[in-house]
């Protein structure tokens, strides 16, 4: 696997779990019927209506939305693991940047809490994210998930299940 074939997703679950990282990767998907991943959906139905969604890119990365001023966008529900949601639009920002694309940054939008951030790329984080894509890839194409790690999120995962149970 190429670092180019990472997608914003697979560095979100990056930061959020590991072992969800390598289930999503795997192609084993047990979120279309979870609950809080429908209510993201109708969250994103719901917002931002005036704005051309869903920007994908090369088949990799998938931006919610892009606004003037050249501002990448990355709606979330809640603040729960803004983290994640913070390296992914670091990410778009990095992988654009590769493809020559330069002036850009990024915003997660809160809507439900009506807040946002202001997200850069710094060379620091440009250096991170090449190590962590090299951690995803050792970590996607591995035989079996990682152990699973007691978090706050695991309860509301759609995962939770075949980790705990």
């Amino acid at each position: 696997m190429s670092e180019k074939l990472v997608s914003g997703m697979q560095i979100y679950y990056y930061f959020v779990c590991r072992k969800k990282l390598w289930y999503f990767s795997n192609e084993i998907n047990m979120e279309s019927e979870n609950e809080n991943v429908q209510l993201g959906k109708i969250l994103d139905e719901s917002t931002y209506k005036n704005r051309k969604k869903h920007i994908m890119i090369d088949n990799i990365i998938n931006i919610d939305y892009i606004a003037e001023h050249n501002v990448l966008h990355e709606v979330k529900k809640s603040r729960k693991i803004e983290e994640a949601g913070i390296w992914q639009i670091k990410y778009y920002l990095y992988y654009l940047k590769r493809k020559g694309v330069s002036g850009l940054h990024g915003r997660v939008d809160y809507p439900l809490l009506k807040q946002s951030i202001r997200v850069e790329l710094s060379e620091e984080d440009e250096k991170l994210i090449g190590n962590i894509i090299e951690d995803i890839i050792t970590i996607t194409s591995s035989a079996l998930p990682p152990e699973c790690e007691a978090k706050r999120v695991c309860k509301s995962c759609a995962y939770y299940d075949l980790c705990w149970i």
